[in-house]
């Protein structure tokens, strides 16, 4: 995949449930637990220094009231796919599961497994920071 609009089509095609398109955004809906549970998965273009295109897909965890900052660094250390940061969502800032890919090397496949795992992972994070909430 060399960009966004080829994510964005085996996106649509595929069988993931597409919430909203914006030009380089898109969000979808996984559906967990047999339905039980959702995670909404953001994927958006980024670009570095030199001009390089990335995909970052991301979910939204928690409200960053209460949380540890410890926790989530510690938590980031021993992570081998995807980080914990903080953005603003509506103005409010929460902890969200992130992770960022060159286009260089991504598959369509890759871009499923990324999107499974940083979902299924998100909302693990979710749970168990909001005693077991399905909140996002």
């Amino acid at each position: 995949m060399h960009n966004f609009e080829q994510i964005r089509s085996h996106l649509a095609a595929g069988d993931f449930k597409v919430t909203m398109q914006e030009p380089y955004v898109v969000c979808i809906e996984l559906s967990l637990e047999n339905g039980r549970r959702h995670q909404a998965i953001f994927l958006s273009e980024l670009q570095d220094d030199d001009g390089r295109n990335y995909v970052r897909v991301s979910t939204v965890v928690a409200p960053t009231t209460g949380i540890d900052c410890r926790r989530v660094l510690a938590f980031n250390w021993e992570s081998r796919v995807g980080y914990l940061a903080i953005g603003d969502l509506d103005g409010v800032p929460y902890l969200q599961f992130c992770e960022n890919r060159p286009y260089e090397g991504m598959t369509p496949s890759e871009l499923d497994r990324l999107v499974l795992e940083i979902g299924g992972m998100g909302d693990q994070l979710e749970r168990a920071l909001s005693a077991g909430g399905d909140l996002l």
